[in-house]
């Protein structure tokens, strides 16, 4: 193993602005939301630094906040991308090895591709520790189901998590079939027939095509919840491991049969920020941002995770993990909301 680098995960305001950019600094979160909307779109305003990071007591990090709204990325990509690659500049000025990018950053950035021109500093998207890291949210949920756990679907099955994820739960199937829901019809057609053949695949571009799934898996690039409670089946498993996420609390209150499961968290106890906070608490970190800090720390250099991983990344990506077991770099506890699920199984390392 390579000596230990440091990092740089860049992050961006989420669904509500003025919430998110509190966290940079608290009288921000007083400023009413259309004006964040206004100035945020029009005004070139540079990427903040908004906290240092520490692991096992160590400043191994940054998080670099990119000041465009999670709506701002999706609408507006092309100065999406310019503000990115300004954040990616902040992060090379920092010595940062490798700058990993947090939620509609990877997205907007085509999964990193659109950066894999940089040499100054390694990419990576964050998706295959995500897809590995998911993964295990899924078999640790269907063993809870035991025999009910029949079909899984996962929505957004075409992009880069929901690939990885598929092919995971393909190689080593867990339920009898398994529905991946995505956008384009011809795209998600050829995915599946990629796939082995030791479980039965089907397909569909509604997400009403859940309603009979025992786990539903959340890994769409959208600002707005998607899952309402007419979609989904008695007793269903729901795991949204999107960022801005999926998923409302309403759903929750309006189907207490239901499940929703935070997907895509990690367990790091030492894992401490400076200076601001990503929205989790102390010791627990998002899969992508966990990636990050496991290519630095394991001394990787150059990218890692650029456009869709493959199944070795996400195996190699585990066997660094497995590497750093002394600092944790396991699945989290399970929570609904941030709050820890009663009598849930914890996911084994």
């Amino acid at each position: 193993m390579s000596a230990a680098g440091t990092f740089a995960f860049l992050v961006h305001p989420r669904a509500r602005l003025s919430e998110d950019l509190a966290r940079v600094w608290r009288p921000l979160g007083a400023v009413p939301e259309p004006i964040y909307d206004v100035a945020l779109r029009r005004l070139p305003v540079p990427p903040v630094t908004m906290a240092g990071v520490s692991i096992g007591g160590e400043r191994v990090g940054h998080v670099v906040l990119v000041p465009f709204g999670a709506r701002h990325l999706l609408a507006h990509v092309d100065e999406g991308r310019r503000r990115v690659s300004r954040a990616v500049d902040r992060a090379e000025s920092l010595g940062a090895d490798v700058v990993g990018l947090g939620a509609l950053t990877a997205t907007v950035t085509a999964g990193g591709l659109t950066l894999r021109g940089r040499t100054g500093i390694g990419v990576t998207n964050g998706n295959a520790y995500t897809a590995a890291i998911v993964d295990d949210q899924v078999r640790a949920a269907a063993r809870r189901r035991g025999d009910e756990a029949r079909r899984i679907a996962i929505v957004g099955a075409s992009g880069s998590v929901g690939s990885g994820l598929a092919r995971l739960l393909a190689r080593d199937p867990i339920a009898s079939q398994l529905l991946l829901v995505a956008r384009s019809a011809p795209k998600l057609e050829a995915f599946a027939a990629s796939l082995p053949r030791g479980i039965h695949v089907s397909t569909a571009v509604s997400i009403d095509a859940v309603a009979d799934a025992d786990i539903v898996v959340l890994l769409t690039a959208s600002a707005d919840a998607l899952l309402r409670p007419e979609h989904l089946a008695p007793g269903a498993v729901v795991i949204d491991g999107t960022q801005p996420r999926n998923t409302s609390p309403d759903l929750a209150e309006a189907r207490p049969d239901v499940t929703v499961i935070d997907g895509g968290i990690v367990a790091i106890p030492s894992l401490r920020l400076v200076g601001g906070d990503i929205g989790l608490p102390d010791g627990r970190s998002y899969a992508c941002f966990a990636e990050t800090a496991i290519l630095a720390l394991t001394g990787h250099t150059g990218h890692f995770s650029i456009g869709m991983p493959d199944l070795a990344q996400i195996d190699e990506i585990r066997g660094r993990a497995a590497d750093l077991a002394h600092l944790g770099f396991r699945p989290a506890p399970p929570t609904s909301f941030g709050h820890a699920l009663a009598h849930a199984e914890e996911v084994p390392a």
